[in-house]
């Protein structure tokens, strides 16, 4: 079994920065893409960023030039770094682990963390 486990959420004032972490821990051989997704309340789940495991990154254009996605393929952690915050990037932020193989070597699966609050906030 895998587990991601998300940290790195809080309230930060408009302006402010805050740095996600996501740690995959378990019996992996490999994870392909990485990323972030967010859920405002009585909004749809949405992208935030992915990060290939060849370190391609994509951004939603709502965080384009803002948010910077990062990973450590070693250590099967995602990080988000997130600047310039809008009180719209206010949501539960969720990590998600794409095509998980793990031992002894089976079918890959997808995982998604518990989620963490972004609150941005005056």
């Amino acid at each position: 079994q895998v587990q991601l486990v998300e940290s790195g959420g809080g309230l930060v004032q408009p302006g402010g920065s805050l740095t996600l972490s996501c740690a995959a821990s378990g019996r992996i051989f490999s994870i392909n893409a990485m990323g972030w997704y967010r859920q405002a309340p009585g909004k749809q789940r949405e992208l935030v960023a992915t990060i290939t495991r060849g370190f391609n990154p994509n951004y939603a254009d709502s965080v384009k030039g803002r948010f910077t996605i990062a990973r450590d393929n070693a250590k099967n952690t995602v990080y988000l770094q997130m600047n310039s915050l809008k009180p719209d990037d206010t949501a539960v932020y969720y990590c998600n682990a794409l095509q998980v193989r793990t031992l002894p070597l089976g079918a890959p699966r997808d995982y998604w963390g518990q989620g963490t609050q972004v609150t941005v906030s005056s």
